[in-house]
């Protein structure tokens, strides 16, 4: 069993000074109602704590907790009066096994930003990382990858507007309040992105396993983009011909696979750790 913080917390409905704010049929019709379209949902503490936050969401249309997470929010966010309930009338709003934690927030979708928005000025030379990915659709992954862009400061995410998946649900659980925090690009054509990028200064840098230069020895610049492959294909021949260069992670324990998700969150310290030892002279 998961802890206190990573299961769906049933608590009681009678703690004191809480009431649902919305009325009409009983819990127990709502429990064995049909579940909801998950669409538009939000859920796990980290990731609604992290969108009510976020002054670019517009105020929550529902949201819901077990009493327990109710004391939380009415504390943190004292104008809110989120919804109590029992868990599963949460987990019927939800996915099937989502672990929600005591909480769901329903809001608008995050609506991405344009790639000129991430790189700022044109006058000014180009410094940082940004990461972008080549279809990767897998939304624990993107998730995962978001989180590691947070933790080592890039400016942004790129992703396919097409084969990538929707900035919400599983995706904001995944990145645990990153999906807030990290600007993400929806770019119709990667190739062009690439371009644009090479265009204001950023070397791209493609992960390929069968390369020849070795991350460590690739990032070497201000403004450095780290392009990553699908989960099973890797690199679309075109995104990898728009790589300034191609590069691998070392890996002398002679397993040559990782999860996209591990390998960023590598390219991300790799990168960001030379960017430091350059600024030190080091």
């Amino acid at each position: 069993m998961g802890s206190d913080r990573e299961r769906n917390d049933g608590g009681s409905r009678k703690a004191a000074g809480f009431s649902p704010s919305y009325h009409g049929r009983s819990h127990g019709a709502q429990r064995h109602g049909p579940r909801d379209d998950p669409a538009g949902w939000l859920w796990g503490w980290h990731a609604v704590e992290a969108a009510l936050d976020n002054p670019q969401r517009p105020a929550p249309q529902r949201l819901l907790t077990t009493p327990d997470r109710g004391k939380m929010v009415s504390a943190r966010w004292r104008t809110l009066k989120p919804e109590i309930v029992e868990a599963g009338d949460i987990s019927r709003h939800l996915p099937p096994a989502a672990v929600h934690q005591g909480i769901a927030l329903r809001t608008p979708p995050l609506e991405g930003v344009s790639l000129e928005e991430i790189l700022g000025p044109s006058e000014l030379a180009p410094q940082g990382l940004i990461v972008v990915l080549d279809q990767v659709t897998d939304p624990q992954n993107v998730g995962a990858i978001l989180r590691s862009a947070a933790a080592f400061g890039a400016r942004g995410v790129v992703m396919q507007d097409r084969h990538a998946p929707a900035l919400g649900g599983a995706l904001a659980k995944a990145a645990a309040g990153a999906l807030e925090k990290v600007a993400v690009v929806r770019a119709v054509n990667l190739s062009r992105a690439l371009e644009t990028l090479g265009e204001r200064g950023w070397t791209s840098v493609g992960l390929d396993g069968e390369a020849e230069v070795m991350l460590r020895n690739a990032v070497n610049q201000e403004a450095v983009v780290i392009v990553m492959g699908s989960e099973g294909e890797g690199l679309r021949r075109l995104v990898s011909e728009h790589c300034d260069i191609l590069a691998k992670i070392e890996m002398p324990g002679g397993f040559d696979s990782l999860n996209v998700s591990s390998a960023a969150a590598i390219a991300c310290y790799e990168a960001t750790r030379r960017m430091g030892a350059r600024a030190t002279g080091e």
